[in-house]
C-alpha cells in the first residue's frame, strides 16, 4: 500500500510511525517531510498542491493523509477527491473552521455552540469600543493562519488596543491579521478534544493536554507546544459526553447544514470553566505536539483513516489502549526567538516504551542534524501517567545536541 503524508514536523513522522508498528508492505511516501521521514520513505520536495496531486495519480498512491493545516486551506482534499484519490482531510470548505477565526466564531453563535463573548470585525473604532466593554485580560486573535502565533493575551486595555491596531495595519500578521476577533477572557483549564469524523459519524481519542509555554510552572512565551500527554485525567466521563452532545454533533449537524460536510480530524480547543466546556477554537488536523502522543495509543490506526476516508465509521471498531503517553519537546538553542546552528544529534540507549519523533532535523551524510526550532520529541508511554512521564524523561536525557531545552515538568497539571 502507498501512503503519502502531508506535512514536515514530528505529527506527520508520528502517524508514519504509528502506521508502520501496525502494518507491514506500507510504502511511505513524505511532501515535504523531515531529514528522519527520508530514512523510513521517500521525501517529495513538492509544496503546490497541484503538483501533488498530479505526482500522487500518476504515482497510483492508495491513502494521502494530510497532516498540515496549510495543505487543507489550499484545498488539496478537493483537487484529490476531483482525481477519485483517497485523502484523510476537510475539503477547503470545511477547512474554513480553522483558516479563519472569524468564520468559526460566527459559526458557533449561528449552531448555538458555547463560546467566549466576541467581536468579529475591520473597525479600529469597534473593536476599541468592545475591549472597552470587557474587563482585562483580553484575547486579541488574528483572523488567518499564524502557525499557532496569531492570538494575544492583552493584560491591559492599553496592550489590547496596541495589539489590535498592529494587527489591522498588517504590521503584525500581514493578511491574517487584517480582520480581528476581539474575545472575553475565560478562565479555567485547557484540553484539547479530538474527533475522527466521517461526515456524520465520530470516534472521539483520548483527551489531551498541551503546553504552550516555554518554560517549567508555565513562564516564558508561548510556543508550538512544549510537550503533552494523554489521556487526560481532568476530562471526567461527563464533561467528555457533554462535549459530544453540545459541542461535536452540532457542529458536524451544522457543516453539513452549510454543504462543507466535515471529514478528519476534528481538533477542539476546550477551555473548561465551572466543569462547563467552552470552544476557545477549532482546528481541523492533528495538534503538534498532541499527535504524538495520541497515535501510540491507537492499535489500528489505519482502519480508523480509511473508515474515514470511506465513511463506514459506525461499522469500525478502533481500539484504544488501556495506557498512557507523554511527549517532551525538544528544542534548539535559541527557540523560539530566532534561528539556531545547526548540531549533531547524538542518541544513546532508547528506553523501553519510548521512541522519538522528529521534526527539526536534516539528514547529511546518514547524520541527523538538529536544524531549529522543535527538533523532537520524546515520547513515554506507560500503564499509568507516572510511568509515562518517567519513560519519556529517561528518553530526553538520552538524546544529545548542543543548546537542547526541554521542560521537565510535562503533565505537571495532573501529577502536582
Amino acid at each position: 500500500m502507498k501512503i503519502l503524508i502531508l506535512g514536515s514536523g514530528a505529527r506527520e513522522y508520528s502517524i508514519a510511525l504509528a502506521l508502520q508498528n501496525t502494518n507491514e508492505n506500507i510504502e511511505f511516501y513524505f511532501a515535504p517531510g523531515n531529514g528522519a521521514t527520508a530514512t523510513i520513505g521517500t521525501n517529495l520536495n513538492m509544496k503546490d498542491p497541484k503538483v501533488i496531486t498530479a505526482y500522487a495519480k500518476a504515482s497510483e498512491i492508495d491513502l494521502c493523509i494530510v497532516g498540515s493545516e496549510n495543505f487543507l486551506a489550499e484545498g488539496i482534499v478537493d483537487l484529490f477527491k476531483e482525481n477519485n484519490i483517497a485523502i484523510f482531510g476537510p475539503t477547503k470548505a470545511a477547512a474554513m473552521l480553522e483558516a479563519s477565526k472569524s468564520y468559526m466564531k460566527s459559526f458557533l453563535k449561528k449552531y448555538k455552540i458555547k463560546t467566549a463573548k466576541f467581536l468579529n470585525t475591520t473597525d479600529y473604532e469597534k473593536a476599541k469600543k468592545f475591549i472597552m466593554s470587557l474587563t482585562p485580560p483580553i484575547v486579541v486573535k488574528a483572523d488567518g493562519l499564524c502557525a499557532g502565533k496569531g492570538v494575544i493575551i492583552a493584560q491591559t486595555y492599553e496592550e489590547a488596543l496596541e495589539a489590535t491596531k498592529n494587527m489591522l495595519s498588517g504590521e503584525s500578521f500581514g493578511e491574517a491579521g487584517k480582520i480581528v476577533v476581539i474575545e472575553e477572557y475565560l478562565d479555567g483549564f485547557e484540553l484539547s478534544i479530538f474527533a475522527v469524523c466521517d461526515g456524520k459519524d465520530f470516534i472521539l481519542l483520548p483527551a489531551a493536554q498541551d503546553h504552550k509555554r516555554l518554560l517549567d510552572g508555565d513562564k516564558g512565551p508561548n510556543t508550538g507546544g512544549m510537550g503533552a500527554y494523554a489521556p487526560s485525567i481532568l476530562a471526567s466521563n461527563g464533561l467528555l459526553e457533554q462535549v459530544k452532545k453540545d459541542i461535536i454533533a452540532p457542529t458536524l449537524r451544522g457543516m453539513q447544514q452549510e454543504d462543507s460536510e466535515f471529514v478528519g480530524v476534528l481538533f477542539i480547543g476546550l477551555m473548561v470553566v465551572n466543569n462547563k466546556p467552552y470552544v476557545l477554537e477549532y482546528n481541523v488536523r492533528f495538534g503538534d505536539p498532541e499527535c504524538e502522543v495520541l497515535m501510540p495509543l491507537i492499535d489500528n490506526p489505519l482502519d480508523l483513516f480509511l473508515a474515514c476516508v470511506n465513511k463506514n465509521l459506525a461499522n469500525t471498531k478502533i481500539h484504544i489502549k488501556n495506557e498512557f503517553a507523554v511527549g517532551v519537546v525538544c528544542a534548539s538553542k535559541n527557540y523560539p526567538y530566532k534561528d539556531s546552528p545547526k548540531a549533531l544529534i547524538d542518541i544513546g540507549e532508547i528506553p523501553q516504551n519510548s521512541h522519538i519523533s522528529y521534526a527539526g532535523v536534516s539528514l547529511e551524510n546518514n547524520k541527523l542534524y538538529a536544524s531549529g526550532g522543535r527538533v523532537l520529541v520524546c515520547v513515554g508511554t506507560g500503564k499509568s501517567i507516572e510511568e509515562a512521564q518517567k519513560n519519556a524523561y529517561m528518553l530526553c536525557e538520552n538524546v544529545h545536541f548542543k543548546g537542547k531545552q526541554y521542560r521537565k515538568d510535562i503533565a505537571f497539571q495532573v501529577l502536582k
